[in-house]
Order: structure tokens, then C-alpha cells, then sequence
């Protein structure tokens, strides 16, 4: 039996992600929904979701003692990480005039007006909806996924890596930007697999399949 660990510090769609992996995991799989540390670095598997505010998504991983528990396992199993749970992987955001992140990922979270497309107000935010998700780079979590399939997106905020072999994908709302990032056991999205019907599923499933390596 093979343990798939849905960290739960209280931000957002964890039971809707719980949920999801287990409609597609087989019996020889365990799903937990979990803030318990023990089992969080005993599991095969670790996926963190999560929505709302960069600074609120670090207050409550520091409070239930979360944060360096996800810094060590982001680095021995492997790890998915999505919408918020892609975003805290970076060293720091934009949000709330700054909130420094875990510091996995070397980058920053940019808020979208920063670009001069969004002043016309023909783009709101947040960006919500079904988008194209571009392939830059092949990984064994697209295997079965076409490329330019449409996910689900829910964000105002999106990440910079400083090291341009992590981007997997890229998607376009007003800007392009990175949508997709892996280095090594690590695979993390900005969209909502959970929300993204048929290929959101297969992600998932090629997830809980995964051995860590690309």
C-alpha cells in the first residue's frame, strides 16, 4: 500500500483535490488529508493545494509547524504542488507588499498589473477560467495530457522562476507566464487539476504514478 499525503493547513480546495485522487487511485493506494507531520514525511507521496493569500498560506504553515516539514520532503518523494502550493515553493512574493515564501524554488511571485497590458481593463482579475496550457518541456506528468489542453485557473498572482529549465508550461492572460514548473521530484501548477475535468484527472493520475524522476 502506497500512501498519497493531501497536506491540510486550512487554505482552500483540499477536500475537492482529496477527493480527486482518490476517484482515480487504485486500491493499492491511500489517500489522507492530513496536518500531522509524522505522516506528511512517512507518506510515498506529498500534494499541497491551496487558495487565498501568499502571507496567510506561510502564517498558517508556519502555525501548524508545516513549513520546514514541506522544505524536506520537497526534496526526498514526490511533490505536487498546486495554485498556492506552487507559489510558496518561491523565495518571495509580491503579496501583501511582500511575503517571503519557502525558498524551495529560486524566484518571485509577480502580481499581473504590473504590465502595462492590464491598464485597458480588458483583463480582470483575478484570472479565472479555462485557459491553454502550453508544453515547454516534456515530463513524464503531460504523459496522455495534450498539449495546449484547456485547466482550470483561479489566480491574481503568477511565478518567476530565475532559472528558465524549471518552466514546463506556460499559459497567456495578457502576459505570458508560467503556469508549470519541475526540477527533479517536484512538479507544481498554477491551474486546478481538481477543476480541469478529463486531463486535470490524468495529471493526477500520472502523479500518483510517478517515481520522481522527469
Amino acid at each position: 500500500m502506497k500512501t498519497v499525503a493531501v497536506v491540510d493547513y486550512g487554505m482552500g480546495n483540499l477536500r475537492s483535490v482529496t477527493k480527486a485522487v482518490e476517484h482515480i487511485a487504485d486500491p493499492t493506494t491511500k489517500v489522507i488529508l492530513t496536518s500531522d507531520a509524522k505522516q506528511i514525511i512517512s507518506a510515498d507521496r506529498v500534494i499541497v493545494p491551496g487558495q487565498g493569500a501568499a502571507k496567510g498560506c506561510m502564517d498558517a504553515l508556519r502555525q501548524y509547524e508545516l513549513d520546514e516539514v514541506l522544505r524536506n520532503v520537497s526534496v526526498n518523494k514526490p511533490f505536487l504542488g498546486i495554485c498556492m502550493g506552487l507559489q510558496v515553493l518561491f523565495e518571495r512574493s509580491d503579496e501583501n507588499d511582500g511575503t517571503d515564501c519557502l525558498g524551495v524554488i529560486e524566484g518571485k511571485v509577480r502580481y499581473f498589473p504590473d504590465n502595462a497590458t492590464f491598464k485597458t481593463g480588458e483583463h480582470k482579475l483575478p484570472h479565472m477560467g479555462w485557459n491553454r496550457v502550453c508544453r515547454q518541456a516534456q515530463h513524464a506528468l503531460w504523459s496522455g495530457v495534450p498539449d495546449s489542453a484547456r485547466f482550470y485557473f483561479v489566480h491574481s498572482y503568477y511565478v518567476q522562476p530565475r532559472d528558465a529549465s524549471v518552466i514546463m508550461a506556460t499559459s497567456e492572460y495578457g502576459i505570458d507566464f508560467v503556469c508549470a514548473i519541475g526540477r527533479e521530484n517536484i512538479f507544481a501548477v498554477q491551474f486546478h487539476p481538481e477543476k480541469s475535468a478529463a486531463d486535470g484527472l490524468r495529471l493526477l493520475h500520472n502523479f500518483i504514478t510517478w517515481d520522481g524522476s522527469k
